[in-house]
C-alpha cells in the first residue's frame, strides 16, 4: 500500500508540473501578440527543459509589456535574462534556487564576475545566498565598481556577516554615497570599519579576501 501511494504521489507531480508551466505562460495571453507570446513561450519551454526557472523570464516579457516595450525587444530581454540565469547557474550550483539564480544574474547583469558568485557560494555552502548577492548588485547600481562590491561582500560573508548585517552595510554605504563620498572609498571604509567591530584586522575590499584564485567550472 504504501508503495503504491509513492507511485501515486509520484505521478500526481509529473501532471502538475506541466500543468503549472502551462498556468505560468497562459498569463502572457491578451498582454503579448501571437508572435511575440509564441518566440516567449517557446524560449520559456527550452529554459525549462534545461532545469531553469520559467516564471522570471514569464515576468520579464510582462514587465516589457508592461512598459510598452517593442516586441523585439520584449523577446531579446527575455532571451538575454535566459543566458543571465543559466550563467548564474553555472557559478552558483545546479541545486541552487528560483530566487538565489534571479539575484545572481541580476549581480552579473551588473557586471559583478562569476568568480565572485562562485567563491560566496563556496564561503557559504548549503545557505541562501540571495542576499548578499543582491547586496553585490545594489552596490553597483549604486556606483560602487562591481569588482569591489564582489569583494567586499565576500570579505564580510567570510568575517562571519550575514543577511541583516549585510543589508545593514549596503545602506550605510548608500548613506556615505549620498553625503557625497565617492562609491568605491565608501564600500572599503564601511568594510575595515565592520571587520574592526568584529575584532579583526582591517583589509581593504580591493585586497585580501580576494586573492583566492577563482575556482576552474
Amino acid at each position: 500500500m504504501r508503495v503504491r501511494i509513492v507511485i501515486l504521489a509520484i505521478a500526481a507531480v509529473g501532471l502538475a508540473a506541466p500543468a503549472a508551466a502551462r498556468a505560468q505562460t497562459e498569463r502572457l495571453g491578451g498582454r503579448l501578440d501571437e508572435r511575440t507570446r509564441a518566440a516567449v513561450t517557446a524560449l520559456v519551454d527550452s529554459a525549462r527543459a534545461a532545469g531553469l526557472p520559467g516564471n522570471p523570464l514569464v515576468n520579464k516579457a510582462l514587465e516589457g509589456a508592461s512598459k510598452g516595450a517593442d516586441d523585439a525587444r520584449i523577446t531579446a530581454a527575455v532571451r538575454a535574462l535566459a543566458g543571465d540565469l543559466a550563467r548564474a547557474r553555472r557559478a552558483l550550483g545546479a541545486a541552487s534556487t528560483e530566487a538565489e539564480l534571479v539575484a545572481g544574474a541580476a549581480a552579473l547583469r551588473a557586471g559583478v564576475a562569476p568568480a565572485f558568485l562562485e567563491r560566496l557560494r563556496a564561503d557559504y555552502p548549503g545557505a541562501p545566498v540571495v542576499v548578499p548577492l543582491a547586496v553585490m548588485a545594489d552596490l553597483v547600481s549604486r556606483g560602487v565598481p562591481a569588482d569591489t562590491a564582489g569583494r567586499a561582500v565576500l570579505a564580510l560573508a567570510r568575517a562571519g556577516v550575514r543577511d541583516a548585517a549585510l543589508v545593514a552595510f549596503r545602506q550605510s554605504v548608500e548613506r556615505d554615497i549620498a553625503l557625497g563620498a565617492p562609491a568605491g572609498a565608501a564600500a572599503a571604509v564601511r568594510v575595515n570599519a565592520a571587520e574592526r567591530d568584529l575584532g579583526l584586522g582591517a583589509a581593504s575590499p580591493t585586497s585580501g579576501p580576494a586573492a583566492r584564485p577563482p575556482r576552474k567550472p
